[in-house]
C-alpha cells in the first residue's frame, strides 16, 4: 500500500494473543506503521478479557499458548463474539490448520509469516466483517434461509444464526447458487478470493460447522448436500428441516 493510501485508510484494531513477546513487538510495530492499532496479550485468559473489553476488528491468535491453548481460547471467544479470528500456527501442516478452523477460526497463517501477507489478511477479514468485500448489499431469501448481506446477518425459519465472517460468506456463496454443485476450489475462490490462500479441507471443516448451526443432519443433510467427488450444493426445500 502506498503512503497516501495508508493515510486514508481508517485505523483497524487488532488484539494479538501471542506469548512470544519479541515477535509480538516486531509484528505490532510493522502493523502500527500501516494503520493497525495492536493490543497485545501474552496469554489466553488475558487475551479473552482484552477481546471482550476492546471489541477489536480482528483477533490474531497464536495456536500454541501456555496454559489455555489457542483452540480453547477460540472456542471461548466464539461463545460470545463473532469477531474474525486469524489463527497463527507454528507449522504449515494441514492438521494444525484444520485444528484452528475446527476451533472456530476464520483464517490461518503459518509461522514464519510475511508481515505484508498478515496485513493483507487482517484487511481482508475486516472488509468481510464490514460487508465491503462483495457487491452492493441485497436481501437474499432462499427457501427457509434469509441473508441480509448489508447487515451480514442470517436467519433460518426466522431464527437468527450466529455465523463467523467466513461461514456467512460461504453460506452466501452457496445460497446465491442454490441447486448448483460447487467444487471446493470454486468455493475457495468465491469466498477467499484466491484458492492459494486456503486448502481443500478447510471448506469441509466450515461446511461441517455450518451444518451444525443449520440443524442439518450430517448423515442425511437436506440443506447442505455433499456430492461425492465434486463438492457441495445448497438445496433449500421449504420442509428441509422438518
Amino acid at each position: 500500500m502506498e503512503p497516501d493510501e495508508a493515510a486514508s485508510t481508517p485505523h483497524l484494531r487488532v488484539v494479538y494473543i501471542e506469548d512470544d513477546v519479541r515477535l509480538a513487538r516486531l509484528t505490532s510495530r510493522y502493523l502500527g506503521a500501516h494503520g493497525v492499532v495492536v493490543s497485545h496479550a501474552a496469554g489466553g485468559r488475558e487475551g479473552i478479557a482484552r477481546v471482550l473489553a476492546e471489541r477489536p476488528d480482528v483477533v490474531l491468535l497464536d495456536l500454541m499458548l501456555p496454559g489455555i491453548d489457542g483452540v480453547e481460547v477460540c472456542r471461548e471467544l466464539r461463545r460470545s463474539v463473532h469477531t474474525p479470528i486469524i489463527m497463527v500456527t507454528a507449522r504449515g501442516e494441514e492438521a494444525d490448520r484444520v485444528l484452528g478452523l475446527e476451533g472456530g477460526a476464520d483464517d490461518y497463517i503459518a509461522k514464519p509469516f510475511s508481515s505484508r501477507e498478515l496485513l493483507a489478511r487482517i484487511r481482508a477479514q475486516t472488509r468481510r466483517a464490514r460487508g465491503q468485500s462483495g457487491p452492493s448489499a441485497t436481501l437474499l431469501e432462499v427457501g427457509p434461509l434469509t441473508l441480509d448481506k448489508g447487515a451480514r446477518s442470517a436467519t433460518l425459519d426466522s431464527a437468527p444464526l450466529a455465523l463467523t465472517t467466513f461461514e456467512f460468506d460461504l453460506l452466501a456463496a452457496l445460497a446465491e447458487r442454490a441447486g448448483r454443485v460447487l467444487g471446493r476450489e470454486q468455493l475457495l475462490d468465491l469466498v477467499h478470493g484466491s484458492a492459494d490462500e486456503a486448502f481443500d479441507r478447510s471448506i469441509d471443516v466450515h461446511v461441517s460447522r455450518l451444518r451444525q448451526k443449520l440443524g442439518d443432519d450430517p448423515r442425511a443433510p437436506r440443506l447442505l448436500k455433499t456430492v461425492r467427488g465434486v463438492g457441495y450444493m445448497f438445496a433449500p426445500h421449504p420442509r428441509g428441516l422438518r
